[in-house]
């Protein structure tokens, strides 16, 4: 059993606190950053805009993934499912450096520090999601429920990388993130990375209970082991206990990754495993204000937001504000410049180590152009009009196999249980359908399941939308198809991503350019003889 000493404890705590001073900090200050004269109205932003209630929990999930990189240098990433949740992942991005790094006028002293926390939620500043500014993010979190898929996308073909995904319990109740826990029945531990889902149970909503959180462990336990998880609780509210506990569960799961993977590389065990993920039960708003006008905040939906929203207003609040940043202890964490301590700086990954920093969350500076086969020996011969008939993506399938026999390390094609209904399954002549679950006698028969498959069928729009673009954000290239009738089910989805590389090219230059997203849309409108009017929806063609 791993048991952290005093010492280390008490580091890993005070790195933890730098954390969640500094998100308290974002939502709050545009001055004084480190609480060097008493804090006046003047200091606080005027319009208070942010989300607390997750962030001590996304930055304490940091904290211990960046103690088990250090030990065992594990290449890692990082996905917060949370919407709201930037500033939990912002701090620790800042504490290691890659914030000033990325931009060098947020320098790492007084100065820079006010400008890390005017910026947040400001104008002309960044928002409170994870955008394609923040350094080391593939996943923005605003629109809900694609953590899940986007973490699995990054991981196949990926196989030294385990993507941590942390799935706020809001979150846990859309429908594409319930579809995408299925995803581990197409990761192969031969050759592809590791995803560790962590569940993070903080009990609310903006205003409600989540589902997940008022349920028994043992329903919580029978879930996800029906999902085909092995998980592991975290609970409590105690800071050092909760440390304690946090250390030894991560060091067990990734021991076991390490384990499940082994087992399949090296003695080619080739059963579908059983992949460990952690429940995280932490109190919304964590160390934060606890009762604020009479009404509990911390572990309640009062945190979600803004815990103390009229400091303008009643100089209780304001007092209690001082109170809550000073209860960090600031003076001990950051040199009269205000930068980090030494003994705490230490304790962060060091280069492409740092999830922050690691190059594979910009993909395109990995992303190797494709072979690509010339179009033109595709076409179809035609000595006069009226004499051929041929379908148009058959030709296209030709195409993709040889795409595929040319591509074998990089390339994926995405579509829901249609490839050889919309007539592409040519393809499988080199690439078979990833399938890691039972075979029956009759699945043999056209011989298109294999677990080193590169051809992803599932009837969830959602959840292949979601492999691909985590498939493309890490430098990798695919193709997505699916009937014209049901491609709205994803048209927010594709908006979404536009937005992101929209972002990419105009605010985060910094990133290089990653592959295009392909979306072929077949069975369309204009030619409804069989499904009619219960299929016809040409939205995705009006966007």
């Amino acid at each position: 059993m791993l048991e952290l000493d005093e010492k280390e404890l008490d580091k890993i705590n005070r790195y933890w606190n730098a954390c969640n001073y500094l998100e308290a900090g974002m939502i709050y200050l545009q001055d004084n950053p480190l609480l060097k004269e008493p804090l006046k109205k003047e200091h606080v932003k005027r319009r208070l805009l942010g989300h607390w209630g997750s962030s001590p929990g996304l930055s304490f999930i940091y904290v211990h993934l960046n103690r088990l990189i250090k030990k065992y240098d594990l290449n890692m990433i990082y996905i917060a499912g949370p919407g709201h949740g930037a500033p939990g992942v912002l701090a620790p991005g800042y504490l290691e450096s890659t914030y000033t790094e990325t931009y060098p006028n947020i320098t790492e002293d007084e100065e820079g520090l006010k400008k890390f926390f005017k910026q947040f939620s400001f104008p002309g500043g960044i928002g409170s999601h994870c955008t394609p500014e923040t350094p080391g993010s593939i996943h923005e979190g605003g629109e809900l429920g694609y953590s899940l898929s986007h973490a699995y996308g990054a991981a196949f073909d990926n196989p030294d990388l385990i993507v941590a995904t942390v799935i706020g319990d809001g979150e846990a109740e859309t429908g594409p993130l319930a579809t995408s826990w299925h995803s581990n029945k197409f990761l192969n531990p031969k050759r592809d990375g590791a995803v560790l889902p962590i569940l993070h149970l903080n009990g609310y909503k903006i205003a409600n209970p989540t589902i997940l959180a008022r349920i028994s462990n043992q329903e919580l336990v029978d879930l996800f082991k029906g999902y085909g998880y092995k998980p592991y609780f975290v609970e409590g509210d105690e800071p050092i206990i909760m440390h304690q506990q946090m250390a030894e569960t991560m060091e067990k799961v990734i021991l076991e990754i390490r384990e499940i993977q082994n087992e399949a590389r090296i003695n080619k065990v080739s059963i579908r495993p059983n992949w460990p993920m952690i429940v995280l039960k932490s109190p919304k708003g964590w160390t934060g204000p606890k009762i604020v006008d009479g009404h509990k905040v911390e572990g309640s939906w009062r945190a979600h937001q803004i815990p103390l929203n009229a400091i303008h207003e009643d100089p209780e609040h304001l007092k209690m504000l001082e109170e809550w940043l000073k209860s960090y202890k600031p003076e001990e964490l950051f040199d009269n410049n205000g930068k980090l301590v030494e003994e705490l700086k230490e304790m962060a990954p060091l280069g492409n180590r740092r999830m922050s920093a690691n190059p594979i969350t910009n993909g395109g500076l990995l992303r190797i152009p494709l072979k690509l086969p010339d179009f033109r020996d595709y076409a179809v011969k035609m000595e006069k009009p009226g004499v051929v008939e041929q379908g148009n993506t058959k030709p296209l399938g030709n195409f993709l196999r040889d795409v595929f026999r040319d591509n074998p390390e990089n390339f994926r094609l995405f579509g829901p249980d249609e490839t050889a209904s919309n007539k592409l399954q040519a393809v499988y002549e080199e690439s078979k359908k990833v399938w890691l679950g039972e075979y029956m006698l009759s699945d043999a028969d056209g011989g298109e399941l294999s677990p080193v498959g590169k051809v992803m069928e599932m009837l969830s729009e959602h959840t292949l939308l979601g492999w691909l673009e985590g498939y493309l954000l890490t430098g990798r290239h695919g193709f997505f198809h699916t009937y014209e009738a049901f491609a709205h089910i994803i048209d927010s989805m594709f908006n979404q991503h536009a937005k992101w590389l929209e972002i990419s090219k105009r605010e985060a230059s910094w990133r290089s350019p990653i592959a295009s997203e392909n979306i072929l849309l077949s069975s369309t409108v204009w030619r409804q003889d069989h499904n009619g009017f219960s299929h016809q929806d040409p939205g995705f063609l009006m966007l």
